[in-house]
């Protein structure tokens, strides 16, 4: 009888750590073909305005008195981002000269954090603060992880574990910092007659997708934390 409920014990930790494990690789690969998929489709739709990615973001700074916020162009693609130390927005290439949906959609978004830079957005501030403990956990996690792994010291490996919470509460605080972006972004656009009715369904769908890609993230190092104490315990 004690033979068999540890085989079922044992059977029922491997499925489970299958099942984990796919989830971990699942969650992000769906939510980047989510985004890619909405980005491409709607960079191929021009917006009504007819009016480029950094043309949007320098209207809406300047409505916000953010004339001193500076705008310009990098390479790579969606790798659109607001930079708060020296107050500046870096859009890719596509999203900074051509008139797409897409374009205006994520030119707007990063305007929205250059927004609640200037207001002192609570959870923007305290993710500012986690970037450099969190530079530092995430380097050394692993090692603590691996040590008390191999070396079976259940202290060593929770301390890892510990530490690699650290970046799951950056990604926790990180979800209400891309979602209010996008509000403000979409806000900004509707105020400003930047967009009309017509674009609204596209704006909010790339919008969508492009926070799903963080609720993805999230979910997946939770996952991860749950699925590393899991094997550590199977292994007792």
């Amino acid at each position: 009888m004690l033979i068999i409920l540890f085989f079922w014990y044992n059977l029922i930790g491997d499925i489970m750590d299958i099942i984990l494990l796919l989830l971990i690789i699942i969650l992000p690969l769906m939510a980047q073909t989510k985004i890619t998929s909405t980005y491409n489709k709607y960079s191929k739709e021009l917006n009504s305005i007819n009016i480029t990615g950094k043309e949007v973001a320098r209207k809406i700074l300047n409505s916000n008195g953010l004339n001193n916020v500076t705008i310009s162009s990098i390479e790579g693609n969606l790798t659109d981002h607001y930079d708060p130390r020296n107050k500046h927005i870096n859009l890719s290439t596509n999203i900074y000269k051509d008139n797409s949906i897409s374009s205006v959609s994520v030119a707007a978004h990063e305007c929205g954090h250059a927004i609640q830079d200037k207001e002192g957005y609570l959870f923007l501030r305290l993710r500012s603060s986690l970037v450099p403990v969190v530079n530092i956990t995430s380097r050394i996690s692993s090692i603590f992880l691996l040590l008390g792994f191999m070396l079976e010291i259940l202290n060593l490996f929770y301390l890892g574990i510990l530490l690699l919470s650290v970046g799951l509460l950056f990604q926790l605080v990180t979800l209400p910092v891309e979602f209010d972006a996008s509000r403000r972004g979409k806000e900004e656009l509707q105020k400003l007659g930047l967009i009309t009715n017509k674009d609204i369904k596209g704006t909010k769908k790339v919008l969508n997708a492009a926070a799903f890609t963080y609720v993805a993230g999230f979910l997946a190092s939770a996952l991860q934390i749950a699925r590393l104490i899991l094997i550590n315990r199977n292994r007792r």
